[in-house]
């Protein structure tokens, strides 16, 4: 990995990183490989029902002699005492999942930032990459900004774009998202460093805001036109939970579909050989489907066995 060049002062100068999954790999990484002092790293306990598709954080900080610390901000005290005791000059924040509060931010002697996955003043929340797709959207990007007391509100200090391929999935723009992170990151670290990044004061009035996504809202409304349903398909496919509906009295996994002519009444098998699905405009064909829990290489096969032209999918299914 290509460094960038430091003064022997700035160097001495003590981060605390706030980091998870892969984008928080990859920008912890890329302190570490340049020489930057990572005074701790706090982080996440990994969920036991969530899919570890990134690298750990926390094994490449313990990796490199750094503490590691799980606690979560809500602990107000506990955090507050460890980062107060540290002192960092700088606090960052990569794809750490909660907010961080206010008073801690503080204790950072030249300010706190956040790389957040979209273009910002768009997308605030969580989940960004996930609902620019759902929404269509043909660019997201990176932000590195102040963080405030208000989530994705704090001025904007670079960011860095990322193109959606219209039939990209948000796994497949995912993998480009670390690098562009990196990029980001190394850009700005000295400037930062030195009090003299640019600041930018967002535009509140094009500012929009999602909220947390989980596993439930994969669930396929076939009234909606089947561009919506493609969207939303490769919007939570793999790594992702996936998206799903219910046929034959099974909850049916979609993990590649792409938009196909016709119609029908939503939700209703147009075919089987292509499988084609009516939408409430349009129609999808199910490239790559199978039921929960089978295995795949007989999924699409069990499927097929237990379907008929004219079966309506979804709710009533």
């Amino acid at each position: 990995m290509a460094t960038e060049p430091r003064s022997d002062e700035a160097a001495k100068q003590g981060i605390v990183v706030f980091a998870y999954s892969e984008v928080g790999h990859a920008c912890l990484d890329a302190l570490l490989a340049r020489g930057e002092k990572v005074l701790a790293l706090f982080t996440h306990e990994d969920a036991p029902d969530e899919r570890q598709w990134f690298k750990s954080c926390a094994a490449l900080a313990r990796a490199r002699g750094i503490p590691v610390y799980t606690q979560e901000p809500r602990d107000g005290d506990t955090v507050e005492r460890l980062v107060r005791e540290l002192a960092p000059d700088l606090i960052f924040s990569f794809y750490y999942r909660k907010m961080i509060p206010e008073r801690i931010l503080k204790l950072a002697r030249l300010g706190a930032y956040n790389m957040h996955g979209s273009l910002l003043p768009r997308y605030r929340g969580r989940a960004p990459l996930n609902w620019a797709i759902i929404h269509g959207e043909n660019e997201t990007g990176v932000t590195l900004h102040v963080m405030v007391k208000e989530a994705d509100a704090g001025d904007v200090i670079d960011m860095e774009a990322v193109a959606i391929g219209p039939d990209e999935t948000a796994g497949e723009v995912a993998a480009r998202i670390p690098a562009a992170a990196v990029r980001l990151i190394l850009r700005q670290i000295d400037g930062l460093k030195a009090g003299t990044a640019p600041r930018h004061v967002q535009d509140v009035s094009q500012a929009t805001y999602f909220g947390i996504r989980k596993p439930e809202d994969g669930r396929i409304d076939w009234r909606q036109s089947a561009r919506q349903v493609f969207n939303l398909i490769r919007a939570v496919a793999p790594p992702f939970p996936g998206a799903f509906t219910q046929a034959a009295g099974r909850r049916l996994m979609v993990w590649q579909a792409r938009v196909a002519e016709g119609g029908g009444r939503p939700g209703e098998v147009m075919s089987l050989s292509p499988l084609r699905i009516a939408a409430g405009e349009g129609a999808v064909e199910l490239l790559h489907f199978g039921f929960e829990g089978e295995p795949e290489a007989q999924a699409s096969e069990a499927v097929l066995a237990l379907l008929h032209k004219g079966d309506i999918l979804g709710e009533a299914a």
